[in-house]
């Protein structure tokens, strides 16, 4: 049965840690299931690490609809978060509710997540009372790197912090049944997460928080020539599919494979009938 956000809330309670990662298609989705992870986000993070471009504020509302349908297929029990691309929330609260609608219906994700703190409570409010789950975001938004001057750790002077705090805050309030804290001290995600009563989901913000979230490239080795500092290589898929693909083609152009156990058969008496 699907994890449903009263199942993830009540993990706070009970101090158990929730467990999510990103996926993005059909294939890593079942093993990541299988997994038994709580949650898989469809992140706008599909932009860098499958569709080749140089930044998630590149990433549709398309883009993540056709990978969450991808997902959503494939998977039976964890909760399934789509990622609100860049633009596509923070012109009105009508505008963040349609694409929101088009998440949860074409999608056929569970809820939402967007970025942003205080500035975007209107927003929360808005999709929350419509009746779609919203997961928060504060601390370094990947969309706003521009602004922020880079993919830099946030909330490490006093005005930052408060800014990250107000923004955990403003969204509690608003009915965020979740929130990512992206890279920010680990003394400071402690802090939100003792006084914040909706599980905190940690990456690049250490141990305290209520659980953690993880791009599935980083944690599998699908990108050995990069590996960000909040992140552990847990496995090497990159190098076990470059062993198959390389022990494929061997294989071809030596001429072990196909073999007749890999092809079909078919009569003689067809065989001899070409023949007249």
């Amino acid at each position: 049965m699907r994890m449903t956000t009263r199942d993830i809330r009540a993990k706070k309670n009970s101090g158990e840690k929730l467990v999510m990662v990103t996926a993005y298609d059909a294939s890593t989705a079942r093993i990541v299931d299988q997994a038994g992870v709580d949650m898989i986000l469809v992140g706008d993070s599909v932009g860098t690490n499958v569709l080749g471009l140089d930044s998630e504020t590149r990433v549709t509302l398309d883009d993540v609809i056709h990978h969450a349908r991808a997902v959503a297929r494939s998977t039976a029990n964890p909760l399934l978060v789509g990622d609100l691309p860049f633009m596509t929330f923070r012109v009105s609260t009508e505008q963040a509710l349609a694409a929101s609608a088009r998440m949860i219906q074409e999608g056929r994700v569970q809820a939402v997540k967007l970025e942003g703190g205080v500035e975007v409570t209107p927003q929360v409010e808005a999709i929350t009372t419509a009746g779609i789950p919203v997961m928060g975001h504060v601390g370094l938004t990947p969309q706003s790197v521009n602004e922020l001057g880079g993919y830099r750790a946030q909330g490490r002077d006093s005005e930052g912090a408060k800014a990250v705090v107000d923004g955990a805050l403003a969204l509690e309030s608003a009915g965020a049944f979740a929130i990512v804290l992206e890279s920010i001290p680990h003394r400071l995600a402690g802090w939100i997460t003792e006084r914040t009563s909706v599980p905190t989901i940690g990456i690049g913000a250490g141990p305290h928080c209520d659980g953690q979230v993880q791009v599935i490239h980083d944690i599998a080795g699908w990108n050995p020539d990069f590996l960000p500092r909040h992140a552990k290589r847990f496995g090497n898929v990159a190098e076990e599919f470059r062993r198959a693909v390389a022990g494929y083609a061997d294989e071809v152009r030596g001429g072990s494979f196909p073999t007749e156990r890999h092809s079909f058969r078919i009569s003689n008496s067809v065989m001899e009938d070409l023949q007249d």
